[in-house]
């Protein structure tokens, strides 16, 4: 499975970017999905999950309430809404998929997007 994660950019504090990953060269719809982010100099931490049926969202304490983990099976995407975005939310964001059913270290996502860059500026 390859993934593309897209949907990036530069904005104000306070606006939203919605990322989507895609992925191709096999099916998602069995995999745990994530979302990650990573600065320089920092190690790459977790932002959000969600279970193969998507009924089961996770969420890093600083962004819930503000972000949205999102699959579209069918589609074989999953998406990040991400709104009143503020300038600590600056990274390179990326998404993962797991082989395993419940995924909790790093090391436990097994495939990878090449990340997508927000900037949010004050």
């Amino acid at each position: 499975v390859q993934l593309q994660a897209s949907g990036g950019g530069l904005v104000q504090t306070g606006a939203s970017l919605r990322l989507t990953c895609t992925a191709s060269g096999g099916s998602i719809d069995s995999h745990p999905m994530a979302w990650f982010r990573q600065t320089s100099g920092k190690e790459r931490e977790f932002v959000a999950q969600i279970s193969p049926t998507g009924r089961v969202p996770y969420y890093k304490d600083s962004v819930k309430g503000r972000f949205v983990i999102s699959r579209h099976n069918a589609n074989n995407t999953a998406t990040l809404q991400m709104n009143d975005l503020k300038p600590e939310d600056t990274a390179i964001y990326y998404c993962a998929a797991s082989l395993k059913y419940t995924p909790v270290h790093l090391a436990d996502w097994d495939y990878w997007g090449q990340g997508t860059q927000v900037t949010v500026s004050s």
